[in-house]
């Protein structure tokens, strides 16, 4: 596998613009078409988002949002349905609505579908991988907690910690009624609504992936139901993870009974979709492009800033 340094030599090598554009949709396309052939022929897509090379963009623009239904159409238009898909997905999350609507679109055309995350899924990324089959994963992949975030005056929260902090002050209040000039203050901004809602959060996105997990990943188990909503329960699980942003590697979800593989297990799939990686991170890097989709057959649909 050539290293970052050695494929940016060959792409400062291209002598124009247009020469390196072309080179770059080259080595993406021929690095999904060796991941289709390591996986028997099946159906690649790859989403992917500049997060991390464009962090001042909008995060309306590098998170996954409802409009990514336009791409994931137009990459799996003319695909055999028979042949499955391989996803691969790089993302920071985003609207979990999103991540239904995507998911559940997949879910109607493919038996089987597996997830590969080159480094990182969190959030509703997250909960894209667990409506798959199975996921592949490296030692530098990681998942994320999947409890949702709510968006306040005083900017994004925690939907588990609005309930932790209601529940705290109501326990406090009752013990002693003088803390109630003090909590009144805070439950005051924080108003009946975005508690409500905060709760309606965490549920929905939990009971979303748990009727996935039992569909796909522990379909045919007699205890399929009992694991998944454990399995659920452990991604949504503020308490246990404490921030939004706390990586979840394969052994972790191997504990809560998910179907992970090594991307290590094979070499050459390791190569190629490391390779489809670094060119889609250099894409970013020289374009103005801020979300891809791209398939094996060289369908391309792509967001720029």
């Amino acid at each position: 596998m050539p290293s970052w340094v050695e494929l940016r030599d060959q792409f400062d090598a291209q002598l124009t613009d247009q020469e390196k554009l072309q080179w770059l949709e080259a080595q993406l396309q021929a690095a999904l078409q060796e991941i289709s052939r390591q996986r028997d022929g099946r159906n690649v897509m790859f989403y992917a988002s500049a997060f991390m090379q464009k962090p001042a963009a909008p995060s309306y623009m590098t998170m996954l949002m409802m409009d990514d239904i336009n791409g994931l159409m137009a990459c799996m238009h003319n695909m055999t349905w028979e042949r499955n898909l391989t996803l691969v997905l790089h993302t920071p999350g985003g609207v979990p609505g999103a991540a239904n609507a995507l998911v559940e679109y997949m879910h109607s055309k493919f038996a089987d579908i597996e997830v590969v995350v080159p480094t990182f899924a969190m959030s509703a990324g997250t909960m894209m991988a667990l409506g798959a089959n199975r996921i592949v994963m490296g030692r530098q992949s990681q998942l994320g907690p999947i409890d949702a975030q709510m968006q306040t005056k005083h900017g994004s929260v925690s939907a588990g910690a609005v309930l932790e902090t209601f529940g705290r002050a109501r326990s406090e209040i009752s013990d002693n009624q003088s803390m109630a000039h003090l909590w009144h203050p805070i439950l005051q901004s924080m108003g009946p609504s975005l508690i409500q809602e905060s709760g309606n959060a965490l549920e929905y996105g939990e009971v979303m992936v748990k009727g996935w997990l039992a569909k796909r990943m522990f379909a045919g188990r007699p205890d399929a139901a009992e694991k998944a909503a454990a399995a659920a329960r452990h991604f949504n699980a503020t308490e246990v993870h404490k921030d939004h942003s706390r990586r979840i590697d394969r052994d972790e979800a191997r504990s809560v009974e998910l179907s992970v593989e090594s991307l290590e297990d094979s070499q050459p799939l390791q190569e190629a979709v490391l390779t489809a990686y670094h060119i889609m991170s250099m894409n970013f890097t020289v374009t103005k492009a801020v979300k891809i989709f791209a398939n094996h057959m060289g369908v391309t649909w792509q967001k720029n800033a």
